[in-house]
């Protein structure tokens, strides 16, 4: 019997630490400044928010200034991988939203910033698919992750509008 778990082992294993490898690749879009800041406004819904926005912006910011570099060689790969970053930032946004609406917080003025965040992310996000439309191949290995990235901010913009008026229409409520 043993023998027979030695090769179970040996062949399980190998399968583990290969479906472990792409966790391992996966990085944090975060610097370490960026998550200490967070930390320190963990309690605080409108610094919070704040600061996820500003972090997004930078994404974004990033994707623009890496393809308007003439020197840049990989600049599908780069806008993929940029991409990928301010999705995932945008994603932590919009937990945190969901996060702090759990815990009945006001978010009305937060609310505010993250809306005009939101639309300042749609236009930049057409701009670049506008900007990416005529070189098809380039764009192969991230039309995807931008399309899902406009798809994602055109439904939390949504969200986000219904969100503050059904928080403005509590807050009007508890006046009464």
């Amino acid at each position: 019997m043993i023998p027979s778990m030695r090769k179970l082992a040996s062949f399980l294993l190998p399968l583990l630490l290969l479906s472990m490898a792409p966790a391992q690749n996966r990085r944090d879009p975060l610097n370490s400044r960026e998550i200490d800041q967070l930390r320190d406004a963990a309690q605080d819904p409108d610094q919070r928010l704040k600061l996820f926005i500003e972090f997004a912006r930078a994404r974004l910011a990033a994707i623009e200034q890496m393809r308007a570099d003439p020197k840049v060689t990989d600049r599908a790969q780069q806008t993929h991988d940029r991409l990928q970053d301010f999705m995932d930032v945008y994603d932590e946004l919009n937990d945190n939203v969901d996060a702090f609406v759990d815990l009945k917080a006001d978010l009305r003025k937060a609310l505010k910033g993250v809306i005009e965040a939101d639309t300042e992310f749609q236009a930049k996000l057409r701009a670049l698919k506008a900007s990416v439309e005529s070189s098809k191949e380039e764009t192969k290995q991230y039309d995807f992750l931008l399309s899902n990235a406009l798809d994602a901010v055109d439904s939390s913009v949504q969200d986000h509008r219904q969100l503050l008026s059904e928080q403005e229409e509590a807050a009007k409520r508890k006046k009464k």
